[in-house]
Formats: structure tokens, sequence, C-alpha cells
């Protein structure tokens, strides 16, 4: 497992590898920032008394907002920084419980499919599976983020790398 905060070029990045985020604490200023930024006010969210008496008791983060925050933990590793030159999607994403104000989450990540680009030389195609858990090991958020990487080679003579 790697906890240090060291940007890794695709040559780094090896199938089996792992890397394991910081935890943190889900905030209330954490969903009015989401609601805000995403323009999403879903009752389930912003309405406590509505809320109350819904199907999870209490207010509620859901998928897109716990990807968003799967995301930063992956900034938040640190093997990303510099060095991923494109986010480039997912093929699965599952979110079997949600998130709530309080909750503490951390998040794994695997490389899980590493493969060079016909179309290019200076980067290749990074597969990284996720996995976010709260406090009580309850799974968040299953899925998997494609990123093209640098290959090291390709930019050794850059300034600007790591």
């Amino acid at each position: 497992m790697a906890y240090s905060y060291e940007p890794h070029y695709f040559e780094d990045m090896e199938v089996g590898k792992t890397f394991e985020s910081a935890g943190r604490t889900v905030t209330e200023s954490d969903f009015v920032f989401h609601s805000m930024f995403a323009d999403d006010w879903t009752e389930l969210h912003t309405n406590a008394e509505y809320s109350e008496d819904g199907p999870f008791g209490e207010r509620i983060g859901h998928g897109p907002m716990t990807f968003i925050l799967t995301t930063g933990m992956v900034q938040r590793c640190g093997f990303v920084e510099r060095t991923v030159i494109a986010f480039l999607g997912m093929n699965y994403m599952d979110v079997p419980n949600p998130l709530t104000i309080g909750d503490t989450i951390n998040a794994e990540f695997e490389v899980t499919d590493k493969q060079d680009f016909e179309s290019r030389e200076d980067a290749g195609l990074v597969v990284i599976d996720g996995t976010t858990w709260n406090q009580d090991d309850e799974v968040l958020l299953e899925g998997d983020m494609k990123f093209m990487f640098k290959k090291r080679s390709a930019y050794e003579d850059d300034p600007d790398s790591p």
C-alpha cells in the first residue's frame, strides 16, 4: 500500500498496486457546497424535516456527491499530481449506501489495467478501481476511473513535471 504523496507516471503504475486515502469527515458545509456547485437542491439533501420522514431518516448525499468526494481522495493520495493528462471516464459505478452528514469516509484505489495507446507515445491508459466506505465499514461507492497518465520518458526534460 502506498501512503506517500508521490506523483506516479505510467511506468510506475503496475496492476495490483494500491493506494489508501486519508480519511475525512463529511460536514453540513460539504452538503451545502455540493448543492450550490451542482445546483442540486433536492430535499433529500437540503430539507431536514422532509428527510427525517423519508426512506433514510435523515438527509443524504447521493452518488454524484460521493463520487466527487472520492475523486478528491484520489487527489489527496497524490499519485495523479502533475502526471495525469485527463480523466477519461468510467466503466461502472455502484452506490450501495448513502452518504450522511457526520460520516467519516476513506477510500482505497487499486490499479486494475494498464495499456499503451496506439495513437500516442507520450501517455498510456491506467484503470483504477476505487472503493469508498464510512466509519461503519459500509461501502458507499465502488467504481473504476480511467486516466491518461504521462509516460516518464516523454516528459523527462519538462520543468513542470515532477
